[in-house]
C-alpha cells in the first residue's frame, strides 16, 4: 500500500494506493500550524476509517506547493507510518522531460499531474488542473513538458469579488440554473461560472491555435467536475491523475542508478 499526499495552497488530499489505482482518499484543510503529532493522529483516524492499518503502509510520497507543512507531514510519515517518503522535487526521476526555462519552478503538483497524464492517455496532450489556482500544462507527444500556463482559478476570483465589494455576498460556487437571474447571489453565481468557463474554453482555443499537433485535453482537480461536462473542449475529467503521476514516479525512485 503506497501513501500519496498532495500539499495543496487549500487542502491536503491523503490518498491510500495499490499500484496506481486508488483506493481511499480523505481531504483536510491546510493549516500551516499543525504540528507532527497532529498529522500523524490525522493519518492514524483516516487509516482507521479504511480497511488498512499502519503496517500495511509500504511507501510514501508526497507532493507539496506549502513548504511550511511539508516538514511536519514528512516527519509524522516517518514517526507514524515509519516508512521514509520520497518527496517531489529536483532530481527526482520522473520519466518525462522538462522543457522549461526553469524546470524547478513547476509546481510538484503539475508535475504530477504531467506524468499521470502522458503514461495515462500519451501525447499530445494538455492537462488542465482545475484547484486554486488553475493551470494549463502541455506535453508534447515525445513525453516533454513544453508549456504552462497559470491563471486565477475560480475560489480566488470568488473571493477577490466579495472580499472587495461592500454590498456583495460570499456565495457557493455551482452551476447557475440560469444566465437570467434576478437576484444577488444568483446574478454572482452565474457571473462567476459563466466567466471562468468561457475564459478557459478560450486558453484551449489559443493552444489549437499555436500548437500544430492534435492533442487531448485531460481535466483534474476538485472543481474540474464542475466545468468538464459543460463544454466540448474537455476530452476527459480524471480526478485521480495526480496520484497516478505519483505512484509513477515512487516506483522509478525505489532502485538505484546502475554503477558504472
Amino acid at each position: 500500500m503506497l501513501l500519496a499526499v498532495d500539499i495543496g495552497n487549500t487542502n491536503i488530499v491523503i490518498s491510500f494506493m495499490e499500484g496506481e489505482q486508488v483506493c481511499s482518499t480523505y481531504r483536510i484543510g491546510t493549516h500551516p500550524e499543525r504540528s507532527t503529532d497532529e498529522y500523524g493522529l490525522i493519518l492514524n483516524d483516516f487509516l482507521r476509517m479504511s480497511p488498512y492499518q499502519a503496517h500495511d503502509i509500504h511507501g510514501a510520497i508526497i507532493a507539496s506547493v506549502v513548504p511550511k507543512v511539508l516538514h511536519s507531514l514528512r516527519s509524522a510519515i516517518q514517526d507514524y507510518m515509519k516508512v521514509e517518503p520520497v518527496i517531489i522535487g529536483p532530481g527526482i526521476k520522473t520519466g518525462i522531460n522538462i522543457r522549461l526555462d526553469d524546470p524547478k519552478s513547476l509546481g510538484a503538483d503539475c508535475l504530477a499531474d504531467c506524468v499521470g497524464a502522458y503514461a495515462t492517455y500519451g501525447g499530445s496532450v494538455v492537462v488542465a488542473d482545475f484547484g486554486t489556482a488553475t493551470t494549463c500544462n502541455y506535453i508534447d507527444p515525445q513525453g516533454a513538458i513544453c508549456s504552462g500556463l497559470i491563471t486565477v482559478g475560480i475560489n480566488a476570483g470568488s473571493a477577490a469579488l466579495w472580499s472587495q465589494t461592500a454590498q456583495l455576498p460570499e456565495v457557493e460556487l455551482a452551476k447557475p440554473r440560469t444566465i437570467i437571474t434576478t437576484n444577488t447571489k444568483d446574478a454572482m453565481q452565474a457571473g462567476l461560472y459563466y466567466n471562468f468557463l468561457g475564459g478557459f474554453e478560450r486558453i484551449i482555443l489559443q493552444f489549437r491555435k499555436e500548437i500544430t499537433d492534435d492533442f487531448q485535453v485531460i481535466a483534474t482537480g476538485g472543481l474540474g467536475r464542475m466545468f468538464a461536462d459543460e463544454t466540448d473542449l474537455i476530452d476527459s475529467y480524471d480526478p485521480d491523475l495526480m496520484f497516478k503521476g505519483m505512484a509513477i514516479m515512487y516506483e522509478l525512485n525505489q532502485h538505484p542508478a546502475p554503477s558504472t
